[in-house]
């Protein structure tokens, strides 16, 4: 154990709000990582993007799931962008987006909805796309489709 980090223990045990931030363990997240609902439609260095298909009251979504190491935190929204032969541009469902963060596993866990019609869902189902980005803000993630 290094030196800073008993340093940490012994500052949460007064009370210090950092040092607690420093030595705590997040399981909560890191058991949500590990079951994320889905199947894992693309990866990159940056990432992985996982998919899951949902209808409710009549509406088809596409709940998105992105692993990364950066934090994604806009309230303008994001898209989603299959590019291929065809290209598929998706818009978020919701404008505020926020991620969670794993110190366990060092990552960022991103949930995003998005409204999507039968044939946006086969497109995305028949893999006709070979690259993905995910577009916030004035930033982006690309992932390669897995074939």
């Amino acid at each position: 154990m290094s030196i800073f980090r008993k340093i940490d223990k012994v500052l949460g045990a007064f009370g210090n709000i950092r040092a607690l931030e420093r030595t705590h363990v997040d399981t909560y997240t890191e058991n949500l990582i590990e079951n994320i609902k889905g199947a894992k439609i693309a990866e990159s260095v940056d990432g992985q993007l996982w998919a899951d298909f949902q209808q409710l009251v009549g509406f088809n979504f596409l709940e998105a799931t992105i692993l990364s190491r950066v934090n994604i935190k806009t309230f303008k929204g994001g898209k989603l962008i299959f590019d291929g032969e065809t290209p598929l541009i998706l818009a978020s469902d919701i404008t505020e987006i926020e991620s969670d963060y794993s110190n366990v596993s060092n990552r960022w866990m991103t949930k995003v909805s998005f409204v999507v019609t039968k044939k946006d869902i086969n497109q995305i189902l028949l893999k006709g796309s070979t690259e993905v980005r995910f577009v916030y803000k004035k930033k982006f993630i690309i992932f390669k489709v897995i074939k």
